[in-house]
């Protein structure tokens, strides 16, 4: 079997605070809450997922009690988003008022970027690039 690329992609993280992250990427980057579930029986979980109705793409964070490893992000953990342009000033002040922290990623991606820590550190790059197949 070939997988069609156009396939939805689904990234899923586990979260501490469903409601903090909630405000980082709803209120602060603009996505949508696509579904939300709170785990009831044993080995559920708390899911809220978040994204753009008409994106191939959406970010599933995972919350409660019985999560098999809590939030661990390093340096390397990255969603990039590229943007194609400049990022806007309002909304580098919406990221940081709805928890965010923006940090240093290096210098590749401080010189095509602004990066900012979500609620639980993991790392949200805001590309100025556009991409294509051949980005480096």
């Amino acid at each position: 079997m070939i997988i069609d690329p156009r396939a939805h992609l689904r990234l899923a993280r586990p979260c501490r605070d469903l409601a903090a992250a909630e405000r980082f990427y709803v209120d602060g980057l603009g996505l949508r809450v696509l579904y939300r579930a709170t785990g009831d029986g044993p080995g559920e979980h708390d899911i809220l997922m978040l994204g753009w109705p008409d994106a191939a793409w959406h970010l599933e964070l995972v919350a409660g009690h019985d999560l098999a490893a809590p939030p661990s992000p390093t340096a390397e953990d990255l969603l990039v988003l590229y943007l194609a342009g400049p990022v806007d000033d309002s909304l580098m002040s919406r990221l940081t008022e709805a928890g965010g922290t923006r940090v240093s990623q290096g210098p590749y991606w401080n010189r095509w970027g602004v990066t900012v820590a979500d609620p639980d550190g993991y790392r949200l790059v805001l590309s100025t690039r556009s991409w294509s197949n051949t980005a480096g």
